[in-house]
């Protein structure tokens, strides 16, 4: 339905990654070293997208530079960190990054929206996509009421929705970067779902998808709002992302409330 399949790629690692680089001590040309997630969020004013990024008990480190800020985490899958700020100094950021070879092979890293030709040989693969977030309910939607939670026992009916719907996402039953699974039946078959990939302490929507024959009935609609109304609950701020050229996906969570955007650009490196 959405690019949030696509985007999966970006948070869900790489088959064949390098494992996390550990940290040094220092960075060159840095303002301020920022040690833990603490640090990095109160650098950033709390911005929604690094409260989204950094997991809430995985240990991370930062750098301040002329108003940007970098991150890095220690996770073995998903991205291994981000900047925030003006892109001139995020692309400046990253080279050091690079030189002092911080980023390992296939990992991505997010950065504000930049051409990202700068850092030459090192970028493997780019994507822009936009982070969209609410914190208040969206407008009731007919059929939310039908949105029910999964369990591992609809696993299979996932995997054929799945395959049938959006077959290149990667949001899949089993990923350790799904905390749950939500869908809409019809009669005994699942026809509509979406998972839960709250990586912080913003949920996270990711994964949805409709079956190609019940299209245009409003399930895409129902499916977010009631996966919306459930993690607003738990976190009181919902996110999710979309590619810029899906005009129709936007007006939709446009729509439902997802009225805050953050441009951003997602580096691959070789």
């Amino acid at each position: 339905m959405y690019p949030i399949g696509r985007l999966a790629n970006l948070h869900g690692g790489s088959r064949g990654s390098s494992p996390p680089t550990a940290y040094a001590d220092d960075m060159i040309n840095a303002d301020e070293v920022l040690d833990g997630r603490g640090a990095i969020l109160a650098a950033t004013g709390h911005h929604p997208f690094v409260r989204h990024s950094l997991p809430i008990h995985e240990p991370a480190k930062g750098w301040r530079r002329a108003g940007a800020v970098c991150w890095l985490l220690t996770v073995e899958q998903g991205p291994i960190g981000g900047v925030i700020g003006p892109s001139d100094t995020a692309i400046d950021l990253v080279s050091t990054l690079v030189t002092e070879g911080r980023l390992g092979a296939g990992r991505w890293l997010h950065l504000p929206r930049t051409d990202p030709a700068p850092l030459g040989p090192a970028v493997a693969g780019y994507e822009d996509w936009d982070f969209l977030w609410t914190t208040g309910a969206p407008p009731a939607q007919p059929g939310e009421e039908r949105v029910v939670r999964l369990t591992e026992a609809d696993h299979p009916a996932l995997t054929a929705l799945i395959d049938e719907a959006f077959p290149t996402s990667t949001a899949r039953p089993g990923s350790p970067q799904v905390r749950g699974w939500y869908g809409i039946r019809d009669g005994d078959r699942l026809v509509a779902c979406g998972a839960d990939r709250t990586r912080g302490e913003v949920g996270f929507l990711a994964g949805l998808a409709v079956a190609p024959q019940h299209r245009g009935r409003g399930l895409g609609a129902a499916i977010t709002t009631g996966m919306t109304r459930a993690l607003l609950d738990r976190y009181g701020m919902v996110a999710l992302g979309v590619y810029p050229s899906n005009v129709t996906a936007i007006r939709l969570y446009r729509r439902l409330g997802y009225a805050d955007t953050f441009p951003l650009t997602s580096v691959r490196f070789v």
